[in-house]
């Protein structure tokens, strides 16, 4: 276990973080040279380097200072407090959740109504497929300014940028999932004289699980994405989208990456809830890992 699974994970961090090191020292270089030359001081290489780890706003912060910082603002800070990123996480959580759920059933019921419609395939997936190539950042003002307009704000508006998201690769992979039996399953189903809806429930959906919840995985993770941009338009003042702006407007980029490993924590919780939802029903149908 520990050599399949755990050292090429820990190879893989300690080849990121070597590079990161370096870049730390090469993004960081010129802004401590300027400050030495600013006082009249000749800087060796030693203390560039040391510099470059320890500045208060650097280009690239260092691994340490990322480190610090989401200790200082998760396990020093009250959950409550507004400086905590555990209480902004819960923010995005709440909207990614929803839009989380609304995304994948809409997804889901696409789906069954493409499969057995040829009409419905034909109309609808071009729309579908088109739909994501509109970028969201452009698509999110717009949808806020409009449901503001009529009264809907806070949570919903959010969720709803999610929900864009996250029922495209639903939806696609139900399909894959739903078209999965072959002919001779059909066949044998219609020999029982199976009407379409018991076909759906006893071969189509129990074939679609695994692509279900390969699909599911990509939804929740596109999801907290859906959820940080929907906070940038806004000025939302809670939220990871939020600290990654106040962070940008004052050049705080080590609580710009606090936010963003935060966003990356969360996001791989999700996918590994997933991952036990999946196996867990996998299970009890009986599949084996």
């Amino acid at each position: 276990m520990l050599r399949e699974r755990v050292l090429p994970v820990a190879t893989v961090v300690f080849a990121i973080l070597a590079i990161w090191c370096v870049f730390v020292v090469v993004m960081n270089r010129q802004f401590v040279e300027d400050q030495a030359r600013r006082a009249g001081q000749n800087i060796s290489f030693t203390e560039i380097v040391a510099q470059s780890y320890t500045l208060d706003r650097p280009v690239l912060p260092s691994p340490h200072q990322v480190a610090v910082e989401l200790w200082n603002t998760t396990v020093d800070k009250k959950i409550t407090s507004k400086r905590s990123l555990v209480y902004h996480a819960w923010i995005t959580l709440s909207s990614t959740l929803l839009g989380f759920a609304i995304g994948s059933g809409f997804g889901i019921i696409l789906a069954i109504a493409i499969v057995h419609n040829r009409t419905m395939e034909r109309s609808m997936m071009p729309w579908i497929i088109a739909s994501q190539t509109i970028p969201i950042i452009a698509i999110a003002p717009m949808l806020i300014v409009v449901l503001n307009a009529i009264g809907i704000t806070g949570l919903l508006p959010k969720a709803l940028i999610s929900t864009y998201l996250s029922f495209f690769p639903v939806a696609v992979g139900m399909v894959s999932g739903l078209r999965s039996p072959d002919a001779l399953q059909l066949d044998l189903m219609r020999t029982y004289n199976a009407n379409d809806r018991q076909i759906l429930w006893k071969l189509r959906l129990p074939s679609a699980m695994p692509y279900l919840f390969t699909s599911l995985k990509i939804a929740i993770a596109i999801s907290l994405v859906g959820a940080i941009i929907a906070e940038l338009p806004t000025g939302a003042v809670a939220g990871l989208g939020a600290r990654l702006l106040s962070g940008s407007y004052y050049g705080q980029t080590v609580q710009i990456w606090s936010a963003l490993f935060m966003a990356a924590i969360l996001a791989s919780i999700l996918v590994a809830l997933v991952g036990v939802a999946q196996a867990a029903v996998l299970k009890r149908m009986g599949v084996r890992p």
